[in-house]
């Protein structure tokens, strides 16, 4: 039994998990098939796996494809890792060792990940400037719920913003607390996600995204007001600043943030970029 097997080697390696760094193992083989199930993985795919703990989803995904690339931070856990794969004489893991929002990654096809879940922000946006397939990761459920979240929802975010310009994201499945090795306090979802290119998405747009989510209940015109520095570090008083955000679409400025479609930001903040240049 797989939950036996992982309360084993961390006992007998006297390691013990620390939930804040995000260490709570999958112990459950049906969640885990579920996970390979929908990776729809061949022999020809190389995958990279952040947060490959123990290995119970690596060795999984080694018996099905060309190549793992599997990362791991705490480096009292790898040697345990490594001594798993050789138990089991998998030889196609490349194990790297290191903080995964600071690693240069190598070439991969897929990511199936049960990401820790302190980095999921980070290594959402960083997976975004690589070219794969897809991805099937597990977030905790109140951050896959944001990343699908539509306008209007109590969840609607940047990151849901972000995800609709620039990913397919999809929740394929919930995972119950009982599941993981310790037990985390709220329970997990797995989301499929497709990377799209967005050429429309640069760092202006991120800009304006963030100073309207800062205030995501109010007015947008009011949001932009408030949080302007976060755009343009230009040394502009409040009148001036009122002045630009004016020559921006009115019926959208009036609008309240949450409720703004992922397109209409795209507007707001192209019309606002025009209006600085002329300045």
């Amino acid at each position: 039994m797989l939950a036996t097997e992982t309360f084993n080697l961390l006992k007998k390696h006297q390691i013990r998990l620390d939930r804040k760094k995000g260490q709570n193992y999958l112990i459950n083989n049906h969640f885990l098939s579920r996970i390979i199930e929908n990776a729809h993985l061949d022999d020809s795919d190389v995958v990279l796996e952040i947060g490959a703990g123990i290995g119970n989803l690596t060795v999984l995904l080694a018996e099905k494809v060309s190549k793992v690339v599997a990362i791991e931070q705490d480096k009292r856990i790898v040697p345990i890792l490594r001594e798993r794969l050789n138990e089991k004489d998998i030889s196609n893991v490349e194990i790297l060792v290191g903080d995964a929002t600071k690693l240069k990654f190598p070439y991969f096809s897929k990511v199936v990940s049960n990401l820790p879940y302190q980095i999921s922000s980070p290594i959402t946006f960083k997976l975004l400037h690589y070219d794969f397939d897809f991805a099937i990761l597990m977030y905790q459920l109140e951050f896959a719920k944001r990343m699908v979240a539509k306008p209007g929802e109590s969840d609607y975010s940047r990151l849901s913003v972000m995800m609709k310009l620039c990913t397919q994201t999809e929740l394929l499945f919930k995972v119950p607390k009982n599941a993981f090795l310790p037990r985390p306090k709220i329970s997990s979802a797995v989301i499929k996600l497709i990377p799209s290119r967005n050429p429309d998405v640069d760092q202006f747009f991120v800009n304006t995204c963030r100073a309207l989510f800062q205030h995501k209940k109010k007015k947008s015109g009011k949001a932009l007001l408030q949080s302007f520095h976060e755009i343009s570090d230009l040394d502009l008083d409040r009148s001036t600043i009122r002045d630009l955000i004016s020559h921006v679409d009115g019926k959208l400025i009036e609008e309240r943030v949450f409720k703004l479609n992922p397109e209409e930001i795209l507007i707001i903040s192209s019309e606002l970029e025009v209006v600085l240049e002329k300045m």
